[in-house]
């Protein structure tokens, strides 16, 4: 399938897998193929892999924590000149009081990086084998495997909003790297697009005797910035929040100001 997006490759194959098992909607083992980790790696989950032998964590983040500072991700890196132009773009329709590429409203996914670091709390449970963080921003969920697996292969993985993270521990660091990304309405900002080449590697550290997470963001993405853009944020614990859903609906969104038409523009909303 040369030519073919990895994303329409995966779900080519999801939908292959599912015929062989006598249909999507009819339960058999297709279908149990079709939602199976593509290289054959154990869930998380699975008995068999929290039954081996993992290494501890050195740090235990399990906790409830709330964004500090300014969301966006300051300061911007040099621009490649399409980026470049959707930046100045974006900007001028603020100063013209006109919300340009607010996704969110529009109840696409926020995506990484910025699920980090709106105003919402999230919900750090670390176990042997992940640590899987739960947000309040529109009941997202992310998986960060920490059970020695590598990147699946992309031409087989279904790329996503929240990427895939595979993580390891240096020192009381944990680094991690997150690849795989959906590009379609996935910006950083508002300001920036990404590419299928965009990466991410966090190094997350608990600081303040606990009290509060540092994240060091280091993003990549040749086809739209020059070099890493480095970017720290903070996040402080809370003790008395729990996980409160919190889903996107498009008809209450609709009475915000940024989704009046007079107000808003929409970029590339009718791309595949």
């Amino acid at each position: 399938m040369i030519g073919v997006p990895p994303r329409a490759r995966r779900l080519a194959a999801l939908a292959g897998a599912a015929l062989l098992g006598g249909g999507i909607c009819t339960p058999g083992l297709g279908q149990q193929a079709a939602w199976e980790n593509p290289n054959g790696q154990l869930g998380a989950l699975a008995r068999g892999n929290l039954a081996k032998e993992h290494a501890p964590h050195p740090v235990d983040l399990t906790g409830t924590y709330t964004p500090e500072g300014f969301w966006e991700f300051q300061p911007y890196p040099k621009l490649e000149p399409a980026a470049q132009a959707l930046y100045d773009r974006v900007r001028a329709g603020a100063a013209a009081g006109i919300t340009i590429n607010d996704v969110t409203g529009d109840c696409w996914p926020p995506g990484m990086p910025i699920i980090m670091t709106r105003v919402w709390p999230f919900h750090v449970i670390a176990l042997e084998t992940a640590i899987v963080i739960v947000f309040n921003f529109e009941n997202q969920v992310r998986w960060i495997y920490l059970d020695g697996r590598t990147h699946s292969d992309p031409n087989v993985y279904v790329p996503s909003y929240n990427g895939e993270s595979i993580g390891h521990w240096e020192g009381d660091t944990l680094v991690v790297d997150t690849r795989h990304f959906e590009t379609h309405q996935h910006f950083i900002d508002r300001l920036v697009p990404i590419s299928e080449q965009f990466r991410i590697v966090e190094r997350i550290r608990s600081i303040d005797s606990g009290d509060r997470l540092s994240i060091e963001f280091t993003m990549t993405d040749p086809e739209n910035w020059e070099g890493e853009w480095i970017v720290t944020k903070t996040f402080r614990r809370q003790e008395r929040m729990d996980f409160v859903e919190s889903p996107c609906l498009p008809n209450t969104n609709a009475g915000l100001p940024a989704m009046q038409e007079e107000y808003t523009e929409r970029l590339g909303a009718g791309a595949p």
